[in-house]
């Protein structure tokens, strides 16, 4: 049977291609400049927005936070900030380039042909979209360092290296596709923290995929399995994390997933 060889810039491509932040942003509300402050903080509170946009002559020319409403008075043309270059993100920006942005800053507001329309927020990346491309990543990765088991351990001698109770459980799960005939080799039947052990077993993978060593390539490799795990239940993604630490675990998995590739 032949493994084929699946590639990151294949999943790059989809995302660059046809994905873009379009499908994850939310539209941004706007009062109108002359609206009273009292009155828009306290709708703020009531629909729990923390920023929304600013009306002038039919156009979102600025936006307001909520925290510099309270115990205001006046009108919101008075507290509006205006846009900076920094905050801003076209909305046919694809997915891909959004993860390292927002590890800058925690929201971003969307242009639309010129005019501000909408905004994301790291709340944001819990969509469906993001989690389809943290997922494609991880399985990309997995079936890498499936690839990379393969290439580094003759026949089975995998078999030597995995704990007892491991390979008891691949050959379980082998033995009932093999029942339904669907069962291809044993190999196929081990999981992602199986190829991490075996991976990280071998000193010269460890250096061709610039893991430091064992130890850190396996705390990263576990994070990695954690979010996968989080990502297949509908999990919460940031949850005993912070998102800063999650956009860096997506860059680092898609640096990870290169290198893989790599090696021949």
């Amino acid at each position: 049977m032949k493994h084929l060889k699946s590639r990151s810039q294949d999943l790059r491509n989809l995302f660059e291609n046809n994905i873009t932040i379009e499908y994850v942003a939310e539209p941004l509300k706007a009062v109108p400049a002359d609206a009273d402050v009292a009155e828009v903080w306290h709708w703020m509170v009531v629909q729990d927005f923390d920023v929304i946009g600013v009306e002038s002559e039919g156009a979102v020319s600025g936006y307001i936070e909520r925290n510099s409403l309270k115990a205001k008075q006046g009108k919101c043309s008075d507290y509006q900030q205006v846009f900076h270059p920094k905050e801003l993100i076209a909305i046919s920006t694809p997915l891909m380039k959004l993860l390292p942005i927002l590890r800058q800053t925690s929201r971003l507001f969307v242009l639309d042909c010129n005019r501000v329309s909408g905004i994301v927020t790291y709340g944001d990346l819990q969509k469906a979209p993001v989690r389809m491309l943290l997922f494609g990543l991880l399985t990309l990765l997995e079936m890498n360092l499936l690839r990379l088991v393969r290439r580094y351990y003759s026949q089975d001698s995998w078999k030597q290296v995995l704990k007892s109770e491991r390979l008891e459980i691949a050959r379980r799960l082998w033995q009932e596709s093999q029942a339904r005939n669907e069962a291809t080799d044993l190999l196929d039947y081990i999981q992602f923290c199986d190829k991490r052990e075996l991976v990280l077993q071998q000193p010269e993978l460890l250096k061709q995929l610039g893991l430091k060593s064992k130890r850190s390539g396996e705390r990263f490799l576990k994070s990695a399995e954690h979010l996968r795990n989080r990502l297949a239940h509908a999990q919460d993604l940031v949850s005993g994390s912070s998102w800063t630490e999650l956009i860096s675990l997506a860059e680092a998995m898609e640096q990870l997933l290169v290198r893989c590739e790599d090696v021949e």
